[in-house]
């Protein structure tokens, strides 16, 4: 009787073991989902900042871009001005010899 008696306070120390390892494991796993969410929060917080970071430098460099751009085609059309301003002096001259032929 003695052994029935230790087998079942074997079997129910086992039943009660069983119970607190899936206590255990259930308190562990809870555990480390929260941190695996923690860590995953960081991680897209960083990717975030990251993006952002990354669309400013690309901004700021399409900004630099459009400037010299700029800065490119007013030098040119001061150029060009320039240029039709010159050749139009120059037609000034004749413009007046052919006004004062056709007035004599």
């Amino acid at each position: 009787m003695a052994e029935i008696s230790d087998a079942i306070a074997m079997i129910k120390k086992a039943e009660a073991d069983a119970e607190q390892l899936i206590i255990d494991s259930e308190s562990q796993s809870k555990d480390l989902i929260a941190e695996s969410n923690v860590k995953a929060e960081e991680i897209i917080s960083a990717a975030k900042s990251a993006a952002e970071e990354e669309a400013k430098n690309t901004v700021f460099d399409a900004e630099d871009k459009a400037k010299e751009e700029a800065q490119s085609i007013a030098q040119q059309s001061e150029k060009d001005v320039a240029a039709l301003k010159e050749k139009a002096m120059a037609n000034v001259d004749n413009a007046a010899s052919i006004i004062v032929k056709n007035i004599l």
